[in-house]
């Protein structure tokens, strides 16, 4: 992969940190990213995300790390079985409970055939995994106040614990999506391109300067 089309960024609002990425869109998705959060320990997240020209996820490479402790979870897709590859060093649950909160999963997923249906990853913490289902039905075009429910591999930042959810997604026009799960709901704002411009309660983007595929060289 040559030089990366785009940068955008995110501010959190749900905790001190941001997010960084690289990324380009001219078939499917191809990203680069970076998370900084201070809880619920300080940890770095480094990612990269494939999907096909579809926009369903091929390949999630995922990397936390923090003090004493990183963990790793490679998600991978093909003809509709997932497959999981971990790793871990260190101790995150020592860090954990010395702040006061509880021990956390193992990185990845014991049975990955729980996430067979799933097409999409999301990446807890990231506003750029929501685009992948919005680009993938094509929500953006869909009818509005129609709503879709899907499986997602939810991975949870810092752990990497993966997780199976059922996620709806409901188009309000305006480049605005509801997203939804059993115990949250969010009005998503995004743009034309469906990436996430603001996600009220969790981030907020700061640099909107993707530039349309068309004037991508």
């Amino acid at each position: 992969m040559g030089v990366l089309s785009a940068g955008l960024f995110w501010e959190r609002r749900d905790v001190a940190g941001s997010e960084y990425v690289r990324l380009d869109i001219r078939n499917g998705l191809y990203a680069q990213g970076t998370t900084l959060a201070a809880k619920p320990v300080g940890h770095v997240c480094r990612y990269e995300i494939q999907t096909d020209p579809g926009w369903t996820t091929a390949r999630l490479d995922v990397r936390t790390e923090g003090a004493g402790w990183a963990r790793g979870v490679r998600l991978e897709l093909a003809a509709g079985r997932w497959r999981a590859t971990t790793s871990e060093q260190g101790d995150l649950d020592a860090a954990l409970v010395a702040a006061g909160h509880a021990r956390a999963g193992l990185p990845g997923i014991e049975d990955p055939d729980l996430l067979y249906g799933a097409f999409d990853v999301d990446l807890s913490g990231s506003p750029l995994t929501n685009t992948l289902p919005i680009r993938r039905l094509g929500l953006l075009n869909s009818e509005t106040g129609l709503s879709h429910r899907l499986s997602v591999a939810w991975v949870l930042v810092p752990s990497l614990e993966v997780i199976q959810a059922d996620q709806i997604y409901t188009p309000l026009g305006d480049n605005r999506i509801r997203y939804a799960s059993e115990t949250f709901a969010a009005d998503l704002t995004v743009d034309a391109e469906g990436l996430v411009l603001d996600y009220p309660g969790l981030a907020r983007r700061i640099d909107p300067d993707l530039r349309p595929a068309s004037e991508s060289s």
